[in-house]
């Protein structure tokens, strides 16, 4: 029970408080949706379909041949590629200017902007604009991340972030999936609702998605406080974000086993993301799965992240943070080694299972053992940037590097034995962190 609210607190923030964790954990319902619908279920198969005609799935870009989904991977590399070099100015600003709400508000609006513009994105020659939007719903979900992801140190005590970390991710699932099964009601009843227009249903959950992410952000935005901090701003200038960046990496210079967790982290994530983006673009262009099939396979997907989150709370619980994030890095690996010799739907359902366990296990645990971690400076949004950049420079070169194999190669299954080397890289390095001596956490850190 998360009701004990007589605990120190962060600036004029109560930790533990029932009212400001549920509302947090909110956030992660609202913006999870674009996740699930955009990323992971129906804009990818949507977007296959549409940019494959006549068996012939290479586009035009820019004067540039490149196959369909190499665009997608690489298209959202640049968005992550921009959300991290601008997220740790942002996020350094904020704390200093004691802001962060208005900078997550900022950026969830745009997300759920990008999303309602994929509305309209009918035909082949429409593509640049589902890019465009593709891009700008992808900035806004990641760069609110940032701010919503500080939070977390601040509203719970050290003992209980592993159970509110996994909340919030659970809060995701849950609203998340319960969009996609109304839009899923909708696109299986086209014909029963007299509707001729095969396009119209798997629009209308992309401009769904948008209003749904608008509406339920405003929970978050209305109970969680406008800054972490009593910091203010020592001068007006853009400066500031970069002296700060500078700051936390000083510190981070002397403090080796988190520096090395986040180089762990780099590899690991890397594969996990660009996992989560693709996996469905892979079912529809390798396997030919079809929207309804995709989406039943990411319910599914979905359900098993809530157990699967909670399931490695519990193992860190018996056996620490590092010992149950190898456990998850190393199913993973195997994950990667079956994946590559896929062939029928059962196979693609069967590494889907796999993958809802250790899918939401792992970013849970990984943002709750940074948090962990860190030093107690009070500059919980400037360290977080730092995890953010990580996981963003990781995920840019993860979805590019895959887009390029995969359009070099015209097979989306070479791209896989990258996935396996990057995974083996950040268990290699998680076992190097176990076996370091934790720092002392001390303010001068």
């Amino acid at each position: 029970m998360i009701e004990d609210i007589h605990q120190p607190q962060s600036g004029n923030v109560i930790k533990n408080d029932r009212k400001i964790i549920n509302a947090w954990a909110m956030y992660d319902w609202a913006n999870s949706a674009y996740a699930l619908v955009i990323v992971s279920a129906i804009f990818p198969a949507y977007y296959n379909s549409v940019t494959t005609v006549n068996g012939d799935s290479t586009l035009r870009i820019l004067g540039w041949s490149i196959e369909n989904t190499a665009a997608y991977s690489i298209n959202l590399g640049v968005a992550f590629g921009l959300v991290a070099l601008i997220s740790p100015l942002l996020s350094s600003i904020s704390d200093y200017s004691s802001n962060h709400r208005s900078y997550m508000k900022f950026f969830a609006y745009m997300g759920a902007l990008g999303c309602m513009v994929l509305f309209f994105f009918t035909d082949y020659y429409l593509v640049h604009l589902a890019l465009a939007g593709m891009l700008l719903a992808t900035v806004g979900y990641s760069g609110s991340i940032v701010f919503y992801n500080s939070y977390l140190p601040v509203i719970a005590t050290e003992d209980r972030q592993d159970k509110v970390s996994a909340r919030g991710y659970a809060y995701g699932y849950i609203g998340a999936t319960t969009l996609l099964i109304i839009n899923l009601v909708f696109i299986l009843n086209q014909k029963v609702l007299g509707v001729a227009d095969d396009t119209l249903f798997p629009r209308l959950s992309f401009l769904l998605t948008g209003l749904w992410w608008l509406g339920f952000a405003q929970i978050p935005l209305r109970v969680l406080p406008p800054g972490l901090y009593n910091h203010k701003p020592k001068k007006k200038s853009l400066m500031n974000g970069y002296r700060e960046l500078l700051k936390v990496w000083q510190q981070l210079k002397s403090r080796q086993r988190l520096r090395s967790f986040l180089f762990s982290f780099f590899f690991y994530i890397m594969g996990v993301q660009t996992v989560m983006f693709m996996a469905s673009s892979f079912g529809a262009k390798e396997i030919h799965l079809g929207l309804t099939q995709l989406i039943t396979t990411v319910l599914l997907l979905e359900y098993l992240g809530i157990g699967g989150a909670f399931l490695f709370a519990w193992i860190s619980k018996k056996a620490g943070n590092l010992r149950a994030l190898m456990l998850a890095v190393a199913v993973w690996i195997l994950i990667c080694i079956g994946s590559y010799f896929i062939v029928t739907p059962l196979h693609f359902y069967i590494a889907a299972f796999f993958i809802g366990i250790v899918m939401g296990g792992i970013q849970s645990l990984s943002r709750s053992t940074f948090a962990k971690m860190i030093p107690k400076t009070g500059n919980n949004a400037g360290y977080f940037s730092f995890y953010d950049v990580c996981e963003k420079v990781a995920m840019m070169f993860g979805l590019v590097l895959f887009g390029y194999l995969d359009n070099l190669t015209g097979s989306m299954r070479n791209s896989i034995i990258a996935l396996a080397t990057w995974f083996t890289i950040g268990l290699i390095l998680l076992y190097v962190v176990h076996r370091m001596r934790p720092a002392p956490q001390n303010s001068s850190s």
